[in-house]
């Protein structure tokens, strides 16, 4: 049996590149008279935007502080000890770049084993332990904290989280084992499965507190000052801290049957990690520990060798690294001054395109439409959710009244555009509409002006194209709800220049999107996967497959609505003029479904009504189908969908409509809301051998999203 120390140092060498966090031991004596205490610090010694982590160095750095407390605790020297972090961060967790390393099943178990052993020290030790949960803290640096007898939490940490089943993993370290027995299982399964996969929501101090993982909150300011005298007067008597008791009977039972609906709500049995995370949670039931720590052990070593989790860390990568460094991104230096935003239309789309412009860059925004009622509309709109997030105190009543200043609405053009340095369309998806738009934006704007459109599918270069400066026109097209879906796709059309370019870069990083650089090509990119993906649905649909088996048949990508659902809310006119759209562009792989066209001329919203809560096919819908008589199982309809897919994306790629596959997941996890636990759509499409079978290699190198061989 190898000790702690081993099972470390062999893991370390695994994983030379660790930045790595040290474990400083302080003694003070504690106020109120209460003795002479321990404190120990996490610290990797960058600063606040690089986040402690624990690899195996680290973890043997906690084990050596451990040892020296541990000593002093023995011979009595020591009242109790404390853990804390640096300035804004207590500990974020496991190192994952040291994760996507491992190759061997042997040394996935030898990480989850190395942090049990040290964190179960501190619940070991001759005096109480206590965790000062000073700053953000997340996963591992949760669970240290478990581990101790008390904890308390600042009311200014932002982000506190136990996020692994997010990225395909299970808190692994004591959190499914832990965190049910001190807090009950209910409010364990909405931190550990619900809050996860509710795009890894992050817990307030104030909710950390009022969940009962904490046992006292202080402000920020004096946090480390206040939670000393707190310790000092637990450990005097002088406070008795008391937990409620833990209801070990159905409730526990009925908290991890909740969790299991609300996995199967999200993932749909795709990814292993929530149901993995629930077993664990539901041995707990005993209060056996040791057999949950085991069964951690056992799922975190699977689960680092399976492709979810590789998925997972890639998705993150992607979002984390390379959504903030957009790929073929011309000179940031190049970028002009927005100091003055243009909207050409005042609808629902341009109002709210007006919104995020005044809240992100605080500079003056007008908005022009073709009458003053739709103008007093769209300003109406802006001013009605400024004071909703007043009303929600995001914003106070200063800033809320410099915005409503800020953001006007003119009929004339002239008037209001002569000094915008930035002005973007969204009025009607029609190429003779935008073109006379743009030309009288042109007549009327500086010089340097930016000229964007919000355009879903149409060509940005045909749109440029009878201007006297197609250089300044670019793509700029948002996802709804522009508030929710980070994806910006950047569109260069032929004539774009690198300045107008840049500037379109720099304003959507002030706009906090995901900007991916698009050629202009068809629909881009998600437009184009996400109508050859509901174009295979509706054909086998017309051919004969029922509405629920082409529906159901796509489950197991774990997709965040089914497709139906998804096109009532793009709306049937939308995706049918975008499926127009790109038959035109290629008739041989796009079709017009009849029977889509049929829906939008009825008039109706999509293919259900909910009058039972769920969704049901509309009887008035049913009516118009026109089917034949071909129809598919599930399996084949998954075939022949997922093949259409990896045809489309190889295409796509052999065009060059973006950089690399890489590209092609950003976009669909940012824009439409595509699975993390998948890594997107490419490193599915390689796992499940259809890359392979349709286009005859993978789209990623062997790996990247995957167990490297």
């Amino acid at each position: 049996m190898s000790t702690t120390a081993e099972l470390l140092k062999g893991a370390a060498e695994l994983f030379p590149d660790e930045v790595v966090t040290q474990a400083h031991v302080r003694h003070f004596d504690l106020p109120l008279g209460a003795g002479r205490f321990a404190l120990i610090t996490l610290d990797n010694g960058l600063d606040h935007t690089k986040p402690t982590t624990f690899g195996p160095a680290s973890l043997a750095n906690l084990n050596t502080a451990v040892d020296q407390v541990e000593k002093e605790a023995a011979d009595g020297d020591i009242v109790g000890v404390g853990i804390t972090g640096k300035p804004f961060i207590f500990a974020v967790g496991a190192d994952l770049k040291g994760v996507e390393l491992l190759t061997r099943h042997e040394d996935a178990l030898a990480i989850g084993k190395g942090g049990h052993e040290v964190f179960k020290r501190l619940s070991k030790l001759a005096v109480p332990t206590f965790a000062y949960y000073n700053g953000a803290a997340m996963g591992g640096g949760v669970e240290v904290g478990l581990h101790c007898s008390y904890r308390t939490v600042s009311a200014a940490i932002p982000a506190f989280s136990l996020p692994e089943v997010f990225l395909g993993l299970v808190p692994g370290w004591g959190g499914c084992a832990l965190l049910p027995n001190l807090i009950g299982a209910d409010k364990a399964v909405s931190v550990i499965i619900e809050n996860s996969l509710n795009q890894n929501k992050q817990l307030k101090g104030k909710q950390v507190y009022e969940l009962g993982i904490a046992d006292a909150i202080f402000e920020g300011a004096d946090f480390l000052e206040q939670s000393l005298i707190w310790t000092a007067a637990v450990l005097k008597g002088e406070i008795a801290v008391e937990r409620p008791a833990i209801d070990r009977g159905e409730a526990w039972d009925q908290a991890v049957a909740r969790g299991r609906f609300v996995a199967d709500s999200k993932v749909h049995g795709a990814a292993p990690a929530a149901y993995r995370a629930l077993d664990i949670i539901a041995a707990a039931k005993d209060g056996d520990l040791q057999r949950g720590y085991d069964a951690e052990d056992q799922a975190l070593a699977d689960l680092i060798m399976g492709g979810e989790l590789r998925a997972g860390i890639y998705s993150f990568n992607l979002v984390q690294k390379r959504g903030k460094r957009p790929a073929g991104a011309p000179d940031k230096n190049l970028a002009r001054p927005v100091t003055k935003v243009g909207v050409v239309g005042a609808g629902l789309m341009a109002s709210q395109l007006a919104l995020l412009f005044l809240r992100r860059l605080e500079v003056p925004v007008v908005l022009t439409d073709i009458d003053q009622e739709r103008i007093d509309k769209g300003v109406g709109y802006v001013h009605a959710e400024i004071d909703k997030l007043l009303g929600k105190g995001r914003i106070n009543q200063d800033k809320a009244n410099r915005l409503k200043a800020l953001v006007t609405g003119v009929l004339d053009k002239a008037e209001g555009f002569a000094d915008a340095d930035f002005v973007i369309e969204a009025v009607f998806e029609e190429i003779g509409v935008k073109q006379q738009v743009f030309a009288e934006v042109e007549a009327v704007a500086p010089a340097h002006a930016i000229l964007a459109t919000n355009t879903s599918s149409l060509s940005v270069t045909e749109m440029a194209s009878k201007l006297k400066h197609p250089e300044r026109v670019v793509g700029f097209h948002f996802f709804n709800p522009v508030a929710v879906l980070p994806l910006l796709e950047i569109v260069r059309g032929e004539q774009t220049d690198d300045a107008s370019l840049a500037t379109a870069f720099a304003v959507a990083k002030k706009l906090k999107k995901t900007a991916v650089l698009v050629k202009d090509a068809p629909a881009f990119v998600v437009n184009r996967i996400l109508t050859r993906f509901m174009g295979e649905i509706q054909n086998v649909i017309d051919e004969g497959t029922p509405v629920e088996v082409a529906e159901k048949a796509v489950e197991p990508l774990g997709l965040p609505m089914s497709p139906l659902v998804l096109l009532e809310l793009v709306g049937p006119a939308i995706g049918l003029h975008v499926s127009e759209t790109l038959n035109r562009a290629f008739p041989d792989r796009f079709t017009v479904s009849p029977n889509l066209a049929a829906v939008v001329k009825a008039g109706k919203r999509g293919f259900y009504v909910y009058d039972s809560g769920k969704p049901e096919l509309d009887p008035e819908v049913a009516a118009l189908l026109k089917q034949g008589d071909v129809a598919l199982t599930e399996e084949q309809v998954r075939a022949r969908v997922l093949d259409a897919v990896a045809q489309e994306i190889g295409l796509m790629l052999e065009e060059g409509v973006v950089a690399e596959a890489q590209d092609i997941d950003l976009c669909l996890i940012t824009g439409a809301g595509w699975p993390f636990h998948l890594g997107g759509i490419t490193p599915y499409l390689d796992r499940e051998g259809v890359s392979e079978r349709v286009n005859g290699k993978p789209f990623l190198a062997p790996g990247v999203a995957s167990v490297p061989a």
